[in-house]
């Protein structure tokens, strides 16, 4: 077995990547510290061809050489935007058609491989906040909860491991519908 060359890969060009069909699934980041987690997200975004990432509060916004270190770039080509407040951001959201889930641990949450995705309707995942996680007036707005399942001793992962695992399973999941 061998390692394939970076011309094997078959990757987009930043013009490619802007003109193809996105997966329809925004990454919304409620009031994120880490310029690495930000930056982390953005290359999650890139690798899944998301619809885009959404900045919200405190959450730093590009261009800044510590997001840069992480996204390797994909702050070039990851559609996003900044709102100044996580719930400004949903209600946008939720009016543009888009099922709206937190990703917490919360009473009444649906386990994520439990969660099926809406085949019909675009989805926002809203990411929150390194020490608090999503704020609790954002999780009343949102149209439900997923929680990723975790049977060790801490209960919580960083949330650029999050975003990764949530993104993945969900993604997929619409593969595997499609493909049926």
């Amino acid at each position: 077995m061998r390692k394939l060359s970076m011309d094997e890969l078959g990757r987009k060009t930043v013009a490619e990547f802007k003109a193809a069909d996105k997966t329809p699934i925004v990454l919304v980041l409620d009031n994120i510290r880490s310029m690495h987690n930000v930056g982390s997200v953005f290359r999650t975004a890139d690798a899944f061809l998301l619809q885009g990432v959404v900045l919200c509060g405190y959450t730093p916004v590009p261009p800044h050489r510590d997001i840069n270190k992480t996204a390797l770039g994909a702050t070039e080509t990851v559609e996003w935007q900044y709102f100044p407040t996580t719930m400004e951001a949903v209600k946008e959201l939720q009016t543009a058609g888009y099922k709206v889930m937190a990703i917490e641990q919360a009473v009444n949450s649906i386990m994520l491989d439990a969660f099926v995705p809406p085949a019909d309707q675009p989805l926002a995942l809203v990411f929150g906040n390194e020490v608090t996680g999503v704020d609790a007036a954002v999780m009343k707005m949102t149209d439900g909860c997923i929680e990723i399942p975790q049977s060790g001793m801490k209960h919580s992962l960083n949330i650029s491991v999050s975003t990764g695992i949530v993104v993945w399973d969900i993604f997929a999941k619409k593969l595997a519908t499609k493909s049926r």
